[in-house]
């Protein structure tokens, strides 16, 4: 069993061991130690990283028999005395978030009675998941009390029971723990048991930020970041909304406004588009149609694949016994090929047949097919076109 200098110095950020036991695991060398300050993976919080040794700490592992494996990018032998140090960066920034999730589970605890279900801390940011679904109000109201635990600066401390002192404690959740219990104590806000490593005082939390929420398996799924995660997080949203109102030239209180206006232009204008284009294609079909003959294949500047379906269709509809394949000019081109009821014309087969040939994707059926990513030239594409429809 490994000594976990972490459960009670969280702070320590150097250490010296002694090498117990090394063995090489898919290529990665495990080390455990008779003692180690490295966090595993465990209760939603990731492991530390650092050094052992000199060799980088890649990974730690919380064995099922107590003891702690450090997946080491070097070597070292059993019985080695070696320095271990910490990342201390990811450490507090581990510590802060774990801290700040304690904080914030009791807020919505102790002024809505709802339950955390789960944690899990990201690399971005952390998510809580509760027993049932929060208002905008209740999230705004748990987050003014968690940050004014914050502001407090109170102290947080490391307690030890057993599983029958514990019973009797105001734990927030009961713990499925058996034997001794390590204990989280936020001074008269929360007590919880917990093996994670934390703050000394909330104050170090620095900021408790809901970043977003979702509805989440009958509940809600809470996002959050604490201290340093809450400043890049404001450092983006400030970038973003300064160029968004670099670009709209409205102040930010009214950027949803703004934003709302331009959608609705957007799709004003996107329906005007698309009626101006299909009288376009109605006019682009009737000269197509009238030069052509009753197979017809042309690659169209300015049109994309929707303006080629409309074409297509427009030409067909007009004449029963055409064929016709319509590329667009750029390279890799999209196509649309379609045929008239007394076409034999199979669109989808010579689809197939294109796309073998150049590449790309697509499909359909045997009056109307298309596909991109044709990659060869236009005057290919148009030769093969016209061989695979004449022999239809």
């Amino acid at each position: 069993m490994t000594q976990r200098i972490y459960y009670h110095d969280p702070y320590r950020r150097e250490f010296d061991a002694t090498v117990v036991s090394a063995r090489s695991v898919d290529g990665s060398t495990h080390v455990t130690l008779d003692q180690t300050a490295f966090y595993p993976t465990s209760g939603g919080q990731p492991f530390d990283t650092g050094t052992l040794g000199g060799a980088a700490v890649i990974d730690v592992i919380d064995g099922e028999d107590g003891a702690v494996a450090h997946v080491v990018s070097g070597t070292l032998a059993p019985g080695d005395v070696v320095r271990g140090e910490i990342d201390w960066h990811r450490r507090f920034d581990h510590m802060q978030q774990h801290t700040g999730q304690h904080v914030l589970s009791a807020a919505f605890d102790r002024l809505f009675g709802v339950r955390t279900e789960s944690f899990h801390m990201g690399q971005l940011s952390s998510t809580i998941d509760l027993a049932r679904e929060v208002t905008p109000g209740e999230i705004a109201k748990a987050e003014d009390d968690a940050n004014r635990i914050v502001f407090e600066d109170r102290p947080v401390t490391i307690k030890v029971a057993s599983a029958e002192e514990a019973a009797s404690l105001p734990l927030r959740k009961e713990s499925q723990r058996s034997g001794t219990l390590r204990l989280i104590d936020v001074e008269d806000y929360d007590l919880s048991a917990c093996g994670g490593t934390h703050v000394a005082r909330t104050g170090a939390i620095g900021l408790i930020a809901v970043g977003g929420w979702e509805k989440f398996k009958g509940g809600s799924r809470v996002e959050f970041l604490c201290g340093g995660r809450a400043l890049d997080r404001f450092r983006l949203w400030r970038g973003a909304l300064s160029a968004m109102q670099r670009r709209l030239s409205v102040p930010p209180v009214d950027m949803a406004a703004a934003i709302e206006h331009m959608q609705d232009e957007a799709k004003t204008q996107q329906r005007s588009v698309r009626a101006l284009q299909e009288k376009l294609a109605a006019h682009e079909a009737t000269a197509l149609a009238g030069r052509n003959g009753d197979v017809i294949i042309e690659a169209l500047d300015g049109w994309d694949a929707t303006g080629l379906k409309a074409i297509a269709v427009a030409v067909t509809a007009a004449n029963a016994a055409a064929a016709v394949a319509l590329f667009t000019s750029a390279n890799p081109a999209q196509v649309v090929i379609a045929r008239g009821p007394e076409s034999p014309v199979d669109a989808g087969a010579v689809l197939k047949r294109l796309t073998a040939q150049f590449g790309g994707k697509g499909g359909g059926k045997p009056d109307l097919a298309q596909g991109g990513g044709l990659a060869a030239a236009t005057s290919q594409l148009i030769e093969a076109a016209k061989q695979l429809l004449s022999v239809s």
